[in-house]
């Protein structure tokens, strides 16, 4: 194996001051490194605009409870088989679905959905926390996030945003590392997971993505009271709208039975 080349000393400062010196009366130098953008210091305006920037790409993310499992079920059987390949690692049939479904422990895990206006659960996510000892503290402070999106509402980035409010809720548990484990050919997770800041390793057909998180704070804990806030609204909302939906086309219906009636005894 080649040795490396011996390093170079560097030049004395003085040296290279005196240099620079007699440079910069041929003008500046057409190479030199582009400066850096000043870069905003952290305060009140800063932060202000960081949320303008999340409300306005914002999405309404529902917690869900136990009541939701058949919701729940109906998503994950509506994946073909590759897309329940790459969310499991293995080509679940119903079956698997239905025990895994069943096998979510609420008390413990977290279960994230988006739901559409037609109150259909497009994407899901499941962050499971790390079971407790025997001395009722966790093994480690990790939390493996799992997710899925229904193929017709994908290229939303209903993925990343899911994947950020699972590391919300985590780091507002004392949560220091979400992880990742997926296929290494599901490069839209490990994508997500990469962006995100996230160490991500190879082992052959399988990968493994850490991503570290911040302690939580009173601001974490106020976004994730507002989401949760916010996310209930839209369900309830949603509710509402398809209630007077169905109320409308039941109104319709009547009126069309009546004047076909009225029609015929016209006849």
């Amino acid at each position: 194996m080649p040795k490396p080349p011996p390093a170079i000393p560097d030049a004395p400062a003085e040296l290279t001051a005196d240099w620079d010196h007699e440079l910069a009366a041929f003008g500046p130098d057409p190479n030199a490194p582009a400066a850096a953008p000043p870069t905003e210091a952290p305060g009140p305006l800063a932060s202000a605009r960081a949320a303008l920037e999340r409300l306005s790409t914002w999405v309404p993310i529902r917690s869900l409870a136990r009541r939701h499992r058949r919701r729940i079920i109906d998503h994950l059987l509506a994946l073909d088989p590759q897309d329940r390949y790459l969310r499991f690692g293995y080509p679940a049939s119903d079956e698997q679905i239905r025990k895994y479904a069943l096998s979510i422990d609420f008390a413990r895990d977290e279960v994230l959905g988006i739901f559409n206006r037609r109150l259909q659960l497009i994407a899901l996510a499941h962050l499971a926390y790390a079971q407790p000892l025997l001395g009722g503290e966790p093994e480690r402070a990790m939390a493996e996030f799992g997710v899925s999106v229904l193929p017709q509402s994908r290229s939303r980035g209903l993925g990343r945003r899911l994947f950020d409010a699972a590391g919300l809720h985590a780091r507002n548990r004392g949560v220091d590392t979400l992880f990742i484990h997926a296929l290494s050919e599901n490069r839209p997770m490990l994508r997500i997971a990469a962006a995100a800041g996230a160490l991500v390793e190879r082992d052959g057909g399988e990968s493994a993505a850490y991503l570290r998180l911040p302690p939580e704070s009173f601001g974490s804990q106020v976004e994730q009271a507002l989401e949760r806030h916010l996310g209930e609204l839209d369900f309830q909302f949603k509710r509402q709208a398809q209630v007077l939906s169905e109320f409308v086309d039941s109104v319709a219906e009547v009126k069309a039975h009546f004047e076909s009636s009225g029609r015929a005894a016209k006849e």
